[in-house]
């Protein structure tokens, strides 16, 4: 396996890279469970039936000079550097890219770190114009994303934050959007649509119901603020009478009103 690492590596210099698709860096690390080389925990868990601990690593291999030594920034035999960023924790060797490790989340984020705050209740590193501004959901970090089911802590992937607190990969709410504009966990709206909900009332407006439905009204429960309402129904959306919101569920069966039969 670590003819195969080195082989990586020999590759990615080639290309203009050191280390594997997931990182650039200088060394391999030697997993503590397998004894075996591997240049980052990633491509180890993606090869082995088990996972590696990133806090446990304690030596590294230098990709040059194939010396096995502690884990460390610069090989202690021929100078290379492992990584522009190193962080003695996490045992993450890359470039830099503002790195910071983040003492609350136990792991390393991509900062730079004066961007970003951790909120205590969300457990998580957030953008700073986030703060006071987002519904926290205790530790929701350590939920798995509800699209892809994979971590989302822990995971490289930037996390985004829904209206209502709950978290997805970034790439996964991007590719959500495309479908539809609700979360998957609470059906409440995913980004704001007040301006869609206004061009729907033009449409209900200039779309009359025929004459035996322009007096049934229906209950209806909103997704956006949990009111209940009755409302005219109309085959296009039924808008919450609380918050004007259309993401909205039929609530119970239609019905003629009484003073209109």
């Amino acid at each position: 396996m670590a003819a195969s690492a080195r082989e990586d590596g020999a590759r990615g210099q080639k290309q203009g890279r050191r280390g594997c698709k997931h990182y650039d860096r200088g060394c391999l690390l030697k997993a503590p469970c397998c004894d075996k080389l591997y240049t980052c925990r990633l491509c180890h868990d993606n090869n082995e039936d088990h996972q590696l601990d990133r806090f446990k690593v304690k030596e590294v291999q230098c990709i040059n000079c194939e010396k096995i030594q502690h884990a460390q920034q610069t090989c202690e035999e021929c100078s290379t550097l492992f990584g522009e960023y190193y962080c003695s924790i996490c045992h993450l060797f890359d470039k830099d890219k503002k790195q910071y490790h983040c003492e609350n989340c136990g792991i390393c984020r991509i900062g730079p770190k004066e961007d970003f705050f951790h909120c205590l209740k969300c457990n998580l590193c957030l953008a700073m114009n986030l703060q006071g501004k987002h519904k926290c959901i205790e530790n929701v970090s350590r939920q798995n994303c509800p699209i892809c089911l994979e971590d989302i802590h822990t995971s490289r992937v930037v996390a985004h934050v829904l209206p209502c607190g709950h978290l997805l990969h970034r790439t996964c709410y991007e590719e959500m959007l495309k479908e539809g504009y609700r979360c998957p966990l609470c059906m409440h709206s995913a980004l704001d649509m007040t301006r869609y909900w206004r061009q729907l009332d033009d449409e209900v407006a200039q779309t009359p119901m025929p004459s035996e439905y322009q007096n049934m009204t229906v209950d209806i429960l909103c997704n956006d603020c949990n009111g209940r309402s009755t409302v005219q129904f109309h085959i296009l959306g039924m808008k919450c009478n609380i918050c004007e919101s259309y993401n909205t569920a039929q609530a119970g069966g239609c019905r003629i009103s009484l003073d209109q039969q």
